[in-house]
Formats: C-alpha cells, sequence, structure tokens
C-alpha cells in the first residue's frame, strides 16, 4: 500500500496526529485531556513538515470517530473536516477501539483483542477483534456500550485463542471484567492512536470507504437521545 494518509485523533484522553506513506509512519502523540484544541493543529504542521508534503498532496484524512468521549469526538471530527475541506480530501472514520486492536498488534503482536474504554456512568464501550492475514482487523459481534457485568453475555469464543486487552475500561472495572471465561493477558495500549488510525485507514481506502467532508460523522454508541450530562463529566 502505498497511499499518503493523515490521521487525527482527539477521542480520548490521548491526542495524536500520524501521516503514512508506505512503509513510513511520522507520528506525534500527547496525554492531554483538557487541551486538544491547542496541541493538535501544531502535530499536524510538525508532521506534515517533517514529512515534507502539503495537505493537497495527501489521498485521504481519517479521524478518530468514536466511541469516547462526546466532546473529545466532536473536535476531532471538526478539525479533520476543517483541513479535509481546505484541500479537498476524503475522509475516512476509524474506529477507535480498532484502533486500539491495531496498537496492541503494534507493541505486543496480539492478533486477538478486547478492546474497553471506560464509558462513565457504569459502562464501557466494547468491541472484540481479530486480526487478519493481511494485517486488518475483523470485528467478532459488534461495537457496543454495555454494563461491565454484560460482557460475558457478549463475549464471542474462538478456539485456542489468547487475548490481549486493551483499553482503560480494564482497570476501571477489573473486578468485573475479571470473569471472563479467556485466556486474556494485560496490554500497555490504554488508549488510540493515529499512527494505527492511519494503518487501518489504508484498509478503508482500498476498499473505497471514503466520505466527502461535510458527510463525516462520528459512532458515539450510547443514544445521545438518552444521554444525561453529569456534572465534571463529558
Amino acid at each position: 500500500m502505498s497511499s499518503k494518509i493523515l490521521a487525527v485523533d482527539t477521542a480520548t484522553e490521548n491526542c495524536s496526529v500520524a501521516l503514512i506513506s508506505g512503509s513510513e509512519v511520522i507520528a506525534r502523540c500527547a496525554f492531554a485531556p483538557r487541551e486538544h484544541t491547542t496541541k493538535i493543529l501544531p502535530m499536524v504542521d510538525e508532521v506534515l513538515a517533517e514529512a515534507g508534503y502539503r495537505l493537497g498532496e495527501l489521498d485521504a484524512l481519517a479521524f478518530g470517530r468514536g466511541p469516547g468521549s462526546f466532546t473529545g469526538v466532536r473536535i476531532g471530527i471538526g478539525i479533520a473536516q476543517g483541513l479535509a475541506f481546505g484541500a479537498d480530501l476524503p475522509m475516512i472514520g476509524v474506529s477507535t477501539l480498532a484502533a486500539m486492536a491495531q496498537g496492541t498488534y503494534r507493541h505486543h503482536q496480539a492478533e486477538h483483542v478486547l478492546a474497553a474504554i471506560d464509558a462513565r456512568m457504569g459502562e464501557i464501550y466494547w468491541g472484540q477483534y481479530q486480526r487478519q492475514v493481511n494485517g486488518d482487523w475483523k470485528v467478532l459481534g459488534d461495537e457496543a456500550v454495555f454494563p461491565p457485568e454484560l460482557a460475558a453475555d457478549r463475549l464471542i469464543a474462538v478456539p485456542e485463542a489468547r487475548w490481549l486487552t486493551a483499553g482503560t475500561g480494564w482497570k476501571s472495572y477489573e473486578e468485573q471484567l475479571a470473569v471472563l471465561a479467556v485466556e486474556k493477558q494485560v496490554s500497555t495500549v490504554l488508549y488510540p492512536e493515529a499512527q494505527d488510525m492511519a494503518w487501518l485507514a489504508q484498509f478503508a481506502l482500498q476498499r473505497g470507504e471514503t466520505v466527502d467532508a461535510e458527510h463525516a460523522s462520528p459512532v458515539y454508541l450510547r443514544d445521545e437521545v438518552t444521554w444525561k450530562k453529569l456534572p465534571g463529566r463529558e
């Protein structure tokens, strides 16, 4: 794959930007829960300058579509849309959960990943992934949001698979998730990163899964109609 893709993500406490071109990846990443709006564009400028590309020379712009913080997801999409509009680039939304699966492979060579992000309000964002021969990832079942106590009912058995965990949900709900009847190991991956989104976006681009900037949309998983914002929470 030789496509040139810029990816941006602010969906969680992490803030990251990456550009992938063939086998080369240039990335910036920072844990910045309340500084996304000030950090993300300078990161974009740094990555483009290091790569020696202008936005208009790229093939697509990827973004973290969620799930994650409602505010963080909106910030990321808004910034990505602005960049894509200005350069007339197609956009690719990438799941934050799937990005953590790819991150777990990058760090630990995991091929089966259980991703869980703390969704607050006593719930987790959940995704179960299996790596494919071509390096892409298949979600087993559906990405969903639910109380961690229900994870055992959602789990899809894969014979002889050893699972690595990814995401903040495993620490936040350690006791509830400990009962899962699978062989699992805790990974170091807590947050999605743009470089893993850029990797996944290459497959989406090959499949023609792009949208015009005005049609880029988030995936919250949680029903916004029933959402009740709590003090100090997003």
